[in-house]
């Protein structure tokens, strides 16, 4: 009986997106320290167990407010394409990290270390926590979207990103 309950339960939890909680900010001050969401779009991605290419910077002029976060772009045109659809080129978990969000916390997600899966787009904080995650991307997602529930109403996380610099912008 508990085991049909909590595949009930983890069920529904799949069945209806996440809601936005609190973006992850960065010293920037941008979300997803000021890169372009939509531009990874337009990026080839990699087989997995290889870096991806690295994000586009977007720009201190052409911003737009998202979930109580300030979202730069490299273009205006992908500005207005991620205004007809915010939910869909936004990080999951507020730019957190997704291997840290399956295993139950809220840390800085790096917007170098980046996927795309099943049409959403992905971070995670370093190189070997990438590796981690890509041993099961399905298997850590299904993770994540168990726990989002319960950490997404925390606090975005005020951590850095370990070994990083962001080439973007910094909001004045």
């Amino acid at each position: 009986m508990k085991a049909l309950s909590l595949a009930v339960i983890l069920a529904a939890g799949l069945a209806f997106p996440a809601l936005a909680g609190e973006q992850y900010v960065d010293q920037t001050g941008f979300a997803v320290s000021g890169y372009d969401v939509v531009a990874y779009r337009d990026l080839e991605q990699v087989p997995v167990g290889m870096p991806q290419p690295a994000a586009i910077p977007g720009k201190a002029d052409i911003t737009v407010e998202y979930n109580g976060a300030t979202f730069a772009f490299a273009t205006t045109e992908n500005r207005e394409k991620f205004l007809e659809d915010p939910a869909y080129f936004a990080p999951q978990y507020d730019g957190h990290c997704a291997y840290g969000v399956s295993k139950g916390g809220k840390v800085p997600g790096n917007p170098n270390l980046w996927r795309i899966v099943d049409d959403k787009l992905y971070l995670n904080i370093t190189r070997n926590v990438v590796g981690f995650w890509e041993e099961d991307i399905p298997g850590n997602i299904d993770l994540a979207e168990g726990n989002w529930s319960e950490i997404e109403p925390d606090k975005a996380s005020v951590k850095p990103i370990p070994s990083f610099k962001s080439s973007a912008p910094v909001k004045d």
